[in-house]
């Protein structure tokens, strides 16, 4: 069965009424079609199951490419939002410091994609309760924080801090989950990366980390990435600037999505 290679515009946009308020889900998705960058899908007459393509993507998320794979010629809206910052993250890095990316540069642009995930269940919670993003992520992150200890009730509190201040909350999330993989990263076994998990349990968000698909980021990562000290140099003085800036989602905004580069 092929694949074959399409564009945004080729592709049915699903859930996406529901954004209509997230005024940086339109950036994003243009800054997508200015780029016009691949996605790959079956080819004419043929189908593939949802476990193959989370497979494929799970395993080669950041093949030379860089295109998704989609059981078929549609694809929800947040992941049209989480396609463009793993654009946009490999298009600055690159920009700093070229090269195939290091350890470093892969945390980093991962752990925006996915902590916009949380940033956009703060925005359409109250807003669009009834999406079919809201109705599937905050049952898995839920199931997920359940599995960590956290009790139901917690995790509905958690979630209405994270309606209060989604900006924050996607920040929190952001350096947690770059500390966390780089922390993972150097672990030279099991009872060392259990002590990492330790060190951060008292984080608010500790209990969505393995939400996050946490092992595929540190296998992939030690498969595939290169020692490139100028540009992990580059990638913590992002980093460095966003834990510092007012905002740090509205830092990327400015300086990414909106830039010319994108």
């Amino acid at each position: 069965m092929p694949l074959t290679s399409i564009t945004l515009d080729d592709l049915t946009i699903q859930d996406e009424a529901s954004f209509a308020h997230v005024a940086v889900y339109g950036q994003l998705k243009r800054a997508l079609r200015r780029a016009q960058v691949r996605f790959q899908v079956p080819a004419k007459g043929s189908q593939l199951s949802w476990d193959r393509a989370a497979f494929l993507n799970l395993t080669f998320w950041s093949a030379e490419d860089g295109a998704d794979v989609l059981c078929e010629e549609s694809i929800p809206a947040d992941v049209v939002a989480h396609v463009a910052w793993h654009h946009l993250a490999s298009q600055q890095v690159a920009r700093l410091a070229p090269g195939a990316p290091s350890a470093a540069a892969l945390f980093f642009g991962e752990s925006i994609a996915s902590a916009f995930d949380l940033y956009l269940v703060g925005r359409l919670l109250p807003n669009a309760p009834d999406s079919d993003f809201i109705e599937t992520q905050v049952s898995i992150m839920g199931d997920a924080a359940e599995e960590a200890g956290l009790a139901r009730d917690d995790f509905a509190a958690l979630l209405d801090r994270v309606v209060s201040d989604p900006e924050r909350a996607f920040e929190e999330l952001r350096s947690l989950l770059f500390d966390v993989s780089r922390a993972l990263f150097a672990c030279r076994g099991a009872p060392e990366a259990q002590l990492v998990f330790e060190r951060f349990e008292a984080h608010r968000f500790a209990a969505l980390l393995h939400h996050f698909q946490l092992s595929n980021w540190v296998l992939y990562a030690r498969a595939y990435a290169v020692a490139a000290p100028e540009q992990e140099q580059a990638v913590l003085e992002l980093d460095a600037t966003l834990r510092a800036a007012p905002t740090a989602l509205d830092w990327l905004i400015e300086h990414w999505v909106e830039s010319p580069l994108s």
